[in-house]
């Protein structure tokens, strides 16, 4: 457990919280979750499954209706091809993520993680034991790691690779083009399996890419990780899948097994709706649309701040800028902004706005924004960025 690290978005969401309850107006752009009310066709379907008695215990893989619902899905959207007993339902995608890893790192495994990255990928190998080997990137290349970085950066050591696109914090998005690329120099190293985290996937801006599991070859290394979380706004419900190889299924259930069984009755119902149904289409593309706008929004107020570099995210609801031109700065009272720790604490105490450091994703000179909040309040928290900012010299 001392070498797993507290997930630093959970913590800054932690103290931003805790300044609220002093009665502290704090905005929070730290933690990534919609604030969009579950759509109600969503809870009605769960409202029925409880009206039928669907409260006992699901089978561990996660109910049948569901597991259907999650292969016709990835086969219509995504053109991957599977059977039931290659997909399990967990409790959130962090959990599949999690059951993902313990099942195929041992220690001293290698696994190839491209920063930035989700805060709480190299805890989860290193609580497995692994060893993580981080492939920097810079926001001049759209933090995406390239083909001869990926080449140079596997060895015989290499157990997995893990990634997201659309990229939780950068919203960076991975072409189908690159991922070609990745896939030419995947099929030289047969021994790597990779996780491909989608969970951001409804939430694109550009063309929808290919998911790696789509291209020949891939299928029978890919674990392809989703979930109801971000798109169809059902954080609190835990949902989340992931397919992949029977074996690596298989292992998966009989971890899952030990730590919680299988994903709540309720929140599977209403995933069948939310995969199924005509209406799940509009709700989303709704919430798309908002993001859409909150991103122009933000964007749009950053490139008015001196000192901070900004690129364009294609995906999730996240800025991820470069504040490199501010490290060294001092505040008002002499202290010298050392990091991107200290400009989120600087940030929370000065401006009352809550951020995360860009060092909690393998990025030190970047602070993550999320933009999963009302445009007032990304007015407001950009304003008062801006006048803080300002005030370090």
């Amino acid at each position: 457990m001392q070498r797993v690290v507290e997930s630093q978005t959970i913590a800054m969401t932690k103290k931003a919280r805790e300044l609220k309850d002093k009665g502290i107006d704090v905005i929070s752009l730290s933690i990534g979750e919609p604030d969009f009310a579950t759509p109600s066709f969503i809870c009605d379907a769960a409202k029925t499954a409880l009206d039928n008695g669907d409260t006992h215990y699901p089978p561990v893989l996660g109910t049948l209706a569901f597991r259907n619902a999650i292969k016709e899905k990835l086969n219509r959207d995504n053109n991957i091809q599977v059977g039931v007993d290659q997909i399990i339902v967990s409790n959130g995608a962090k959990q599949s993520i999690f059951n993902a890893i313990m099942t195929v790192v041992d220690p001293g495994d290698e696994v190839i993680i491209p920063a930035p990255y989700w805060v709480s990928y190299p805890s989860m190998v290193h609580y497995a034991g692994g060893t993580v080997v981080e492939i920097p990137t810079t926001i001049e290349n759209d933090f995406k790691a390239s083909t001869e970085q990926l080449q140079s950066y596997i060895s015989d050591k290499t157990k997995l690779i893990i990634f997201s696109s659309p990229c939780n914090p950068s919203g960076s998005v991975m072409t189908t083009e690159e991922l070609e690329s990745w896939v030419e120099v995947l099929r030289q190293y047969p021994h790597v399996l990779v996780i491909s985290d989608e969970i951001y996937e409804e939430i694109v801006y550009v063309n929808r890419p290919k998911s790696l599991a789509s291209f020949p070859g891939m299928q029978d290394r890919v674990a392809t990780v989703n979930g109801l979380s971000k798109g169809f706004a059902m954080t609190g419900w835990r949902i989340g899948y992931m397919a992949g190889p029977k074996e690596w299924i298989a292992a998966c259930e009989k971890y899952q097994g030990m730590i919680s069984s299988g994903a709540n009755t309720l929140g599977q119902a209403s995933g069948v709706a939310s995969l199924q149904s005509e209406q799940a289409k509009s709700e989303v593309e709704s919430m798309r649309l908002a993001f859409e706008s909150r991103r122009k929004l933000m964007g749009g107020l950053l490139l008015e701040i001196p000192g901070v570099k900004v690129n364009q995210p294609q995906g999730a609801f996240y800025f991820f800028p470069d504040i490199s031109a501010l490290l060294g700065k001092k505040t008002s009272g002499g202290t010298i902004i050392n990091d991107s720790n200290e400009l989120a604490l600087y940030l929370l105490d000065k401006a009352h706005v809550a951020t995360v450091a860009g060092s909690a994703f393998g990025s030190p000179n970047c602070l993550r924004l999320s933009y999963a909040t009302s445009e007032s309040q990304i007015s407001e928290a950009l304003t008062r960025i801006k006048l803080a900012i300002s005030h370090l010299n």
